[in-house]
């Protein structure tokens, strides 16, 4: 089980929240809003906040705007995982990561299970690491930002959370590009 060390001090970071729904505005975003509270709660900043309809070209370019700003260090999306027509969000995010976060979806799953049972597998909850950003998709529903909020991103978004935690990475998440290649490497 994960710890917090309280030697160290807490690390807000900046977090844009995405909601990616057809019908909402920013009146009636209850998901939205649960996870806005809980960052906010957490300590960190709302660095954006906005909504935007389930089409892979509008989701991307709001993730892409949020990646190219050094003010935003990590995205939480709600809405547009599930299975029908409209919902295109992985699609949409999933061609931006520069690495996958499979983790992230099996331990959503696992939270998930518990609670609503079999129906959890109606989700295609992702996460990745694009431009030193991490990025998170969540399912559009309240319980399930709260799910994911609660269960998994409040830990791993805290520096005190022990053994490991995202932002003990975040220096070192764009090292590849910073890195010369190694003399004779052929990759």
């Amino acid at each position: 089980m994960s710890s917090h060390d309280e030697s160290k001090s807490f690390i807000p970071l900046n977090i844009a929240v995405l909601t990616i729904s057809d019908t909402r505005s920013l009146a009636d975003d209850k998901s939205g809003t649960t996870l806005a509270d809980r960052l906010t709660a957490a300590g960190h900043k709302l660095a954006a906040r906005e909504i935007v309809t389930d089409d892979v070209e509008a989701i991307r370019a709001v993730i892409r705007r949020w990646i190219a700003d050094p003010a935003v260090d990590a995205v939480i999306t709600t809405g547009g995982t599930g299975f029908t027509g409209r919902d295109v969000t992985p699609e949409a995010v999933e061609p931006l990561f520069e690495k996958r976060m499979d983790g992230f979806s099996i331990a959503f799953h696992m939270l998930s299970h518990a609670k609503i049972g079999a129906s959890t597998i109606q989700s295609r909850a992702t996460a990745g690491v694009a431009g030193a950003t991490f990025i998170f998709c969540l399912p559009g529903s309240p319980g399930a930002c709260r799910d994911g909020w609660d269960g998994i991103l409040a830990a791993q978004l805290d520096y005190r959370t022990r053994p490991c935690n995202f932002v003990e990475i975040m220096p070192r998440l764009d090292e590849h590009l910073r890195r010369p290649k190694a003399k004779g490497a052929s990759a």
